[in-house]
């Protein structure tokens, strides 16, 4: 198989939300998924991320078992508002007092933070005045982003503005399903360009304060068409253009992609983009992050007319699934990587897989947990990274998702993504059996 350079990064990624907890505690604000949590059948069972992982206080621990891992590097979130509660103005001097703790707590161990500044906690103030479909919501990120920098640049040279804002988008405005809970369909596209300015915004203010590196983690997905027909074709190319082009192509080409099969006719939409909001969305990158779970089949829509150009389809290979329902596909990896330099050529920077994993049935049988599962995923997309890389893509680090089981969104606790196995009864951490690989994959690839 072929090598991963010598310079490749190791990581493990997790989210604010997801595990720190302390939801109520030393001056942090609601955010919309505290809010979404607490309606009625929203997540699954009621869970919330009250306590969630308690990392909040038990980061030590967690630091220490990313030492054991020999980590480079741990991609985290900042929750804005613990940072700014009513999501600008006044600033929570404990929330910045956390990170600062975090971060030391980190670079003792020789392990590189590198957070990422949203991660689809929004201030829940900011959703009351019309949340990512406000252009001021943009503003307050830069706002953000310069008042975290100001405080941690000093020892933070990566930096991730946003994280996914396709599926934020998607899910939290378009379809519900995530907070905020909004149902819009095509009308939450203005979400999209608000992210993305405010990714622009947030880089000019990161630079400004100190940042050494900035990228932006998006979640991407090879698109299959379901067949080789015309109608299937065209509906993957209008897939793409929504999932893909709509969050790469503003960063990488100063532009945005052909979204006629949406109803967007104006290159202005409408007046939404206003000028020189391109420019600043495409300010250079240090990097692009790739989260990648599973390819996209698409067919075309069977009632035409329909509010979509194109249907989910299931592909017709039989292969084998996460716990999730998610089709295991290893090599679709090294098609976005290579897919994606191919596309982009010398506008794209280097790229970083900022997320990869799978959850499964992971329970404890008398102190082990024997994943051997999520061992075989992390092998096979580990040895795609680095075909990708032998085919010439300049790929400079891997983050598995997650480092512990967490509060997976709409799913709660039902869902098992840690190398590490969390009893979110008593907050007892085991490590699993895919810790042991993952940790002896990155002391192997060390020794050469």
């Amino acid at each position: 198989m072929p090598q991963l350079p010598a310079s490749f990064t190791w990581g493990a990624s997790t989210s604010a939300y997801q595990i720190e907890g302390a939801a109520h505690e030393d001056g942090r604000g609601d955010s919309v998924w505290d809010t979404f949590a607490r309606r009625p059948d929203a997540v699954r069972d009621g869970h919330t991320g009250d306590t969630a992982c308690d990392h909040y206080h038990r980061f030590p621990e967690d630091v220490a078992l990313m030492k054991g891992l020999g980590l480079d590097a741990y991609r985290f979130s900042v929750s804005w508002p613990r940072i700014l509660p009513t999501g600008s103005g006044r600033v929570n001097q404990a929330g910045l007092d956390f990170y600062d703790r975090l971060v030391d707590e980190l670079l003792g161990a020789g392990i590189d933070p590198v957070p990422t500044l949203y991660h689809w906690d929004l201030p829940q103030v900011l959703e009351q005045q019309n949340g990512w479909l406000n252009r001021d919501t943009a503003h307050r990120f830069a706002e953000y982003a310069a008042v975290t920098a100001d405080r941690l640049a000093d020892r933070v040279g990566r930096w991730i503005t946003l994280n996914e804002p396709f599926v934020h988008m998607a899910y939290g405005y378009a379809f519900g399903v995530h907070a905020p809970g909004r149902a819009l369909m095509l009308d939450a596209l203005p979400a999209a360009h608000h992210q993305l300015l405010a990714h622009g915004l947030a880089v000019a203010a990161l630079r400004a304060h100190g940042a050494g590196q900035v990228l932006i983690a998006n979640n991407c997905t090879p698109v299959r068409p379901a067949a080789g027909t015309a109608a299937d074709l065209a509906a993957a190319g209008a897939y793409d253009n929504l999932h893909n082009r709509l969050f790469n192509d503003p960063l990488l080409l100063g532009r945005y992609p052909d979204l006629s099969d949406y109803g967007v006719a104006d290159p202005g939409w409408g007046g939404l983009i206003r000028d020189g909001d391109l420019a600043a969305i495409a300010a250079p990158l240090d990097g692009l992050g790739l989260n990648y779970y599973n390819p996209t089949w698409i067919k075309a829509p069977e009632t035409p007319g329909g509010p979509l150009p194109f249907d989910l389809a299931e592909p017709e290979e039989a292969y084998p699934r996460t716990a999730f329902g998610w089709p295991v596909v290893p090599d679709g990896l090294t098609e976005l990587l290579v897919g994606t330099a191919e596309r982009y050529g010398d506008a794209l920077p280097p790229l970083w897989v900022t997320e990869n994993g799978c959850s499964q049935p992971d329970r404890p049988v008398h102190g082990v947990v024997d994943d051997g599962d999520r061992i075989t995923y992390l092998r096979d997309h580990i040895d795609a990274v680095a075909e990708a890389v032998a085919r010439g893509v300049d790929v400079r680090g891997y983050f598995t998702w997650s480092l512990l089981d967490n509060f997976e969104w709409a799913e709660g606790f039902h869902q098992r993504f840690g190398l590490v196995h969390v009893d979110f009864g008593t907050q007892v951490r085991t490590p699993k059996a895919s810790y042991a690989w993952y940790r002896d994959r990155i002391a192997e690839h060390r020794r050469g």
